[in-house]
């Protein structure tokens, strides 16, 4: 029982390592990302000034939740 608890915490601490390397590089994609949409932005608005957003969407928006309850879960 003992080698078995060792063996799953080892393993709990790999995914934990794990996860924290994949939201760095989450953080850093996202960061990447914004730059991008700023510059393209600045660039597609020194292009067309009379539209400010030209059409680009903002990724940061979250999309709208369903808050209606699934009755089909206990």
């Amino acid at each position: 029982m003992e080698r078995l608890n060792s063996k799953l915490y080892l393993q709990n601490w790999y995914i934990i390592k794990e996860n924290e390397r994949l939201r760095k590089k989450a953080q850093i994609l996202n960061q990447e990302n914004q730059a991008l949409l700023s510059e393209l932005k600045q660039k597609l608005s020194k292009s067309s000034p009379s539209s400010p957003t030209n059409g680009i969407p903002d990724l940061n928006v979250n999309p709208t939740t369903n808050t209606t309850p699934n009755t089909s879960e206990p």
